[in-house]
């Protein structure tokens, strides 16, 4: 089975990554080279298990333009958006044999090297319906 584990993060989160005030905790570049460094080796075992279908990471909110439908005509917002305070930061998507096994993977994240208050990170874990009728409504 497929399933998609996603990370979130707020502007502020991207701020204080590149060393910007935000009311976070500032991240260092020692601190940026660990979290990365961490990242490409969750990669590379999953890569080597077989398991690792794809992975990204994504630019920050700021980059971000939301297309909404008001009044039957398309609205493009630029980002970030005040309404929204954390906004999807990276996906991976995994091919393994439970939902489990998917959430073991997932759990394997709060490892993640972090100079703030690791307790605000979370990570969802998604079946992927491969066909209309795995979609369960």
């Amino acid at each position: 089975m497929k399933f998609m584990i996603l990370t979130y993060a707020s502007q502020q989160d991207y701020d204080a990554m590149t060393g910007k005030a935000s009311g976070k905790t500032v991240w260092s570049a020692k601190d940026f080279a660990a979290m990365g460094a961490f990242m490409e080796s969750f990669n590379k075992e999953l890569a080597d298990t077989g398991e690792l279908v794809e992975t990204r990471g994504l630019t920050a909110p700021v980059h971000a333009r939301r297309v909404q439908l008001r009044g039957g005509v398309p609205v493009v917002t630029d980002g970030p958006f005040a309404e929204t305070a954390e906004v999807l930061a990276g996906y991976w998507i995994v091919e393994c044999d439970s939902f489990d096994r998917a959430t073991e993977i997932a759990a394997r994240l709060s490892k993640t090297p972090y100079p703030g208050d690791p307790s605000t990170a979370y990570a969802d874990v998604r079946p992927i319906a491969e066909s209309r009728q795995e979609l369960d409504i």
